[in-house]
């Protein structure tokens, strides 16, 4: 379905062009770094896997330097942006730079933690250069609300995608790794360096694949009853489940009740629980 012209795609200079005639300048506030990198994005959506039949998510396009690559590679795409100005400005982007495919893209201007539903067929992926101050509360509430999402390819501070990926018993495991996994598999799926962005970040990025469950977490409890679990274990990373459950099962006596009938130690920490072990404890609460 490539449909690209050898200069669809957006480099440093163009960036740079149309970030000026619209008086944008990347704002700390809302985390936005621009890729200036066309060979990035074309390997994010390599990376993505994304196909002609791919109806693809893509949260915080910025000046669309992503959108194009996604767009000649996907059946459709649905782009969220907050910011006025970058949203009022994409469609034109779109329109100058892969003519033939206008009809295939729609815009959402809104806050991505706010949308509850897109235009379309469902989507099939999310791919995306996410804010880094809000990255994890959109992943997961991408994921929670659009559950046809069976695909997702976040770029993400590099910090923030060794969290996501970690597993049980790694010292960066907590609450994002718990509840990514409870979505999905995760694994970090590459590095990205500081020179590929506009302005480049004091930090390293990196990629983060995260493929839907096929089969959910077996249990009886609801996701919002095995997160409070997730939350309260954490909040207290340091005690072991009995102190830190303590306030959730209302009194160190229950939570060691519940701890036992889930077959978890009362001694250990939720750095070393599996989702399916603080689902069987949710669901062992009394």
């Amino acid at each position: 379905m490539s449909t690209t012209e050898p200069d669809a795609l957006l480099g440093p200079a163009d960036i740079r062009e149309l970030a000026a005639a619209l008086g944008v300048r990347p704002t700390k506030q809302r985390g936005q770094n621009f890729v200036i990198d066309a060979n990035t994005v074309r390997r994010i959506v390599r990376t993505a896997e994304v196909t002609p039949d791919d109806v693809v998510v893509e949260v915080g396009p910025g000046l669309g330097s992503l959108t194009l690559a996604l767009l000649d590679a996907a059946r459709s795409v649905v782009a969220v942006e907050i910011d006025d100005v970058l949203a009022s400005a994409l469609p034109a982007t779109i329109a100058a730079r892969l003519p033939a495919r206008v009809a295939d893209f729609s815009l959402v201007h809104s806050d991505a933690l706010l949308v509850k539903e897109l235009p379309g067929a469902p989507p099939t992926a999310l791919v995306a250069n996410l804010p880094y101050n809000v990255a994890v509360p959109v992943l997961l509430t991408m994921l929670e609300r659009f559950p046809s999402i069976e695909r997702t390819l976040v770029m993400v501070q590099a910090e923030v995608a060794d969290r996501l990926a970690a597993k049980p018993g790694n010292k960066v495991y907590g609450v994002p790794s718990v509840k990514a996994n409870w979505y999905a598999d995760v694994k970090r799926a590459g590095s990205i360096g500081r020179n590929v962005f506009w302005p480049a970040p004091n930090v390293d990025s990196g990629l983060v694949s995260l493929v839907r469950r096929t089969e959910p977490v077996k249990t009886t409890a609801t996701r919002a009853e095995v997160f409070a679990v997730v939350d309260a274990a954490f909040a207290q990373r340091r005690k072991t489940l009995r102190a830190a459950l303590s306030g959730w099962a209302g009194s160190a006596a229950a939570a060691e009740a519940a701890l036992v009938a889930a077959g978890v130690s009362p001694q250990a920490r939720g750095e070393a629980i599996t989702v399916e072990e603080f689902a069987a404890i949710a669901e062992n609460k009394a």
